[in-house]
């Protein structure tokens, strides 16, 4: 009796061992998501797998008064041929207050300066081998200075802008309980309304408008 239950429990440790074996398998050669990174203060696109980088390709990014949105996004379209200053490929983003994308160029040397009006810029030899890798739905993450490069003057928020940092004033907004219109990174009546109502409430020169005060006051400057 007691040789069945040493048989028995010997026979399943080596099944529990095989089951993990290929379990363990199984996870490492499970595919790792495709992805891409941009680093807005290296001015480089990365091709992710996981955590690893695939390939790496200088860029160009938006300039002062038109940056590129940070944040993250998803590749929505693919196109061939667009042409002209947007080269070979264009892979489009969803961006909510503007078209954005990553593109190609009839400027290789913009490359690895901030040139474009918010796109991202790269060599027609580079977005052609990106454009290879990437289905639509990827994902985009672009990561740089919320306020710009030291260099440029901080960016006063009006009526009608359009961007991160207005989104950004936003989310602080609606967490505050003050804004409930959508967080899309337009700067339209219902925000100056918002901003207003803000500024009156906290003692702060109402101008619907968004300025050093009013960015220290949300957090978002220190």
């Amino acid at each position: 009796m007691k040789k069945s239950v040493v048989g028995l429990s010997l026979f399943f440790l080596c099944i529990t061992s095989l089951i993990s074996r290929s379990i363990a398998v199984e996870v490492a050669d499970a595919p790792k998501e495709i992805w891409v990174k941009i680093d807005l203060w290296k001015r480089r696109l990365f091709l992710m797998e996981g955590s690893k980088v695939v390939q790496s390709f200088p860029v160009a990014a938006g300039k002062e008064n038109f940056p590129t949105p940070i944040g993250n996004w998803k590749v929505t379209e693919k196109s061939r041929e667009w042409g002209g200053g947007f080269g070979t490929r264009w892979l489009g983003l969803n961006v909510p207050w503007g078209t954005y994308g990553i593109h190609g160029t009839n400027q290789p040397n913009s490359i690895g300066h901030d040139t474009s009006h918010g796109c991202i810029r790269m060599l027609n030899s580079d977005i052609e081998r990106l454009f290879e890798r990437t289905p639509v739905g990827v994902t985009v993450r672009i990561e740089g200075p919320i306020f710009g490069r030291e260099e440029w003057r901080m960016k006063k928020l009006v009526r009608g802008d359009r961007g991160t940092l207005v989104m950004l004033v936003q989310n602080r907004l609606q967490a505050a309980g003050y804004y409930s219109g959508p967080v899309d990174g337009i700067f339209g009546q219902a925000l100056e309304r918002t901003v207003k109502r803000y500024q009156r409430d906290h003692r702060l020169l109402v101008t619907g408008q968004i300025q050093l005060p009013e960015y220290i006051h949300l957090g978002l400057l220190e």
